[in-house]
């Protein structure tokens, strides 16, 4: 693989759509870089401008403004080169109904140049579930067979980096298991992974890098271990002895709920430390059998940036 730090660096990219109704921002100065080696996740709500960005990166709509290069290689000035370093996972099932998926691997691979000798069809297909329906045309395959396809057409030319917008919109949990566990074993080798995902607990589980878009804009850019930082909450439930009938007041600053034999207590991390809440129990002699503690999670971090960004 070439040398370069950044498998996508875009500096200040603007992208608007002019429609009848007005002219829409999709993309607003926007500014990332993915380091090579990585699994990035690409996270906004419906319309953040996610899909735009990855179809500017494979050619498909030109940006208004700014700078992008795959790969160290810059996409207006030597397309056809970028282009051979990415493999691109549209969120769409665009697959040619009349071809097996074997036939659509070989067509693919041979638009890229791979010589015969060189082509991996058969451990791709294997890999990804789908070798059974090798010889079956595209039209009587699954919505997650078809999604698995797609997949299977961004790796023939072996990328050095592969976008993944959407990648397990209806797939079951079986096979979506299966097929991060494949591209977590393509990242190790090597291959920088971009993705969307509405599965933000997937995001949580995968990534190592995570920016937050809305409205075309990056609202959060930062390392995963970061992103769960901002948000210290963190939840702990008592098993008490017996009910509890009423709660103490130096209680009620952790937004104290009482449910049966339960005390729910929430409180920052960063602030207060669960010892501190234990030994006001133990002053009021509350008597508890059992501590369960849960802690906030990416998707308490997404809502709560988007929710003061929108």
């Amino acid at each position: 693989m070439s040398e370069y730090k950044f498998s996508i660096e875009a500096s200040k990219v603007n992208k608007t759509y002019h429609k009848r109704d007005g002219a829409v921002k999709a993309l607003v100065d926007f500014n990332i870089n993915i380091q090579k080696g990585t699994i990035y996740g690409l996270l906004g709500p419906n319309g953040a401008g996610k899909s735009t960005f990855i179809n500017i990166l494979g050619g498909l709509v030109k940006k208004n403004q700014g700078a992008i290069k795959i790969c160290g290689i810059n996409i207006d000035t030597n397309a056809k080169e970028s282009r051979k370093k990415i493999g691109i996972v549209p969120q769409e099932l665009n697959i040619d109904p009349f071809f097996t998926p074997i036939e659509l691997l070989e067509l693919q691979a041979g638009l890229y140049g791979v010589p015969k000798k060189n082509r991996n069809s058969e451990e791709i297909l294997n890999n990804l579930e789908l070798w059974d329906q090798r010889n079956a045309y595209a039209r009587t395959l699954s919505g997650g067979m078809r999604r698995r396809l797609l997949v299977a057409k961004a790796l023939v030319h072996k990328p050095e980096i592969i976008i993944l917008d959407e990648p397990t919109a209806g797939v079951d949990v079986n096979l979506r298991n299966n097929l991060w566990k494949y591209i977590k074993k393509l990242n190790n080798e090597g291959t920088t992974i971009c993705l969307t995902t509405h599965y933000l607990e997937e995001a949580e589980n995968l990534c190592d890098f995570i920016t937050i878009i809305n409205h075309g804009k990056i609202i959060k850019n930062d390392t995963k271990k970061n992103l769960l930082n901002l948000i210290g909450k963190k939840t702990v439930n008592f098993i008490l002895d017996k009910k509890l009938l009423q709660i103490p007041d130096a209680l009620k600053k952790y937004e104290a709920n009482i449910k049966e034999n339960k005390l729910i207590l929430n409180y920052d991390k960063k602030n207060t430390k669960l010892k501190e809440i234990i030994e006001i129990l133990n002053y009021y002699k509350i008597v508890f059998n059992e501590i369960n503690t849960y802690e906030s999670d990416l998707e308490d971090v997404f809502i709560n940036l988007i929710k003061n960004n929108d």
